[in-house]
């Protein structure tokens, strides 16, 4: 096999990758905009939600252009090489390069910011307590959406039990059952005393499912740098193999 071959055989194999992990996201992204009984829709439901979760919510968009990004990127590396077009592999080098430098710009903003991020979470936190104790029992969309995190997680409110104290439905039926350990019946209130429920709250599970899984979403992230440094590697390569030929 001769070098160019060589090299017409790791751009495809690069830039099949990618492709296929931009046809993903966009299909993510697509099912976060179109798909009503997401969380995202949920959370735009939550009345005197902080400002800053609108920028959240528009991750659907965000996850959207990616994904397309990643198409189009994919399909210029393989028409490009497929083709031996100069033009097509150095626009893909230049595009990847840059998307490059937007990744480790974010991961620097993000740790500049995280203070920031931190207070956001905090504000939240207010806001989601403050929407158990009035909606909780009361709104279906509501109720069904903390009992879908609360079952998935086996978690108990976004602290911890102690949100739903004095609610509305914690007087009337006690704490919901997700939070009572093996009990699957409401327990805590005045007629069902089975105890105080040890269940954790949902954000320290998600703080932990996070630190637990460290490593791996710290491996991607370098997998994916290494991905794009090895993609704009072998494009130059080639772009000067066709080059000098």
């Amino acid at each position: 096999m001769s070098c160019a071959s060589c090299l017409k055989f790791l751009m495809f194999f690069f830039n099949g990758i990618i492709f296929l992990a931009g046809a993903g996201i966009l299909a993510v992204g697509i099912w976060v905009k179109v798909d009503s009984g997401s969380i995202f829709t949920f959370l735009e439901k939550i009345p005197d939600a902080p400002s800053e979760l609108g920028q959240v919510l528009n991750v659907g968009y965000l996850l959207i252009v990616l994904g397309g990004l990643l198409l189009i990127i994919g399909f210029l590396g393989c028409c490009g090489a497929m083709r031996e077009s100069k033009c097509m592999l150095l626009l893909f080098f230049i595009i990847v390069m840059l998307i490059l430098l937007a990744e480790v710009s974010g991961a620097i903003v993000l740790l500049v910011f995280r203070p920031l991020v931190d207070s956001l979470f905090v504000k939240f936190g207010h806001v989601a307590v403050q929407n158990i104790k009035t909606d909780y029992g009361k709104n279906s969309d509501i109720t069904g959406l903390w009992d879908t995190i609360m079952s998935t997680l086996k978690c108990c409110g976004y602290n911890n039990y102690t949100d739903f104290t004095n609610s509305s439905y914690h007087l009337e039926k006690g704490y919901p059952p997700m939070c009572c350990q093996d009990s699957g019946a409401p327990c805590g209130n005045s007629s069902n005393s089975t105890g105080v429920p040890t269940v954790p709250g949902c954000f320290s599970r998600i703080k932990a499912l996070i630190d637990d899984n460290s490593v791996v979403i710290i491996g991607v992230a370098l997998a994916i740098a290494a991905l794009e440094l090895g993609a704009m590697v072998t494009s130059m390569s080639l772009f000067c193999k066709i080059k000098s030929a």
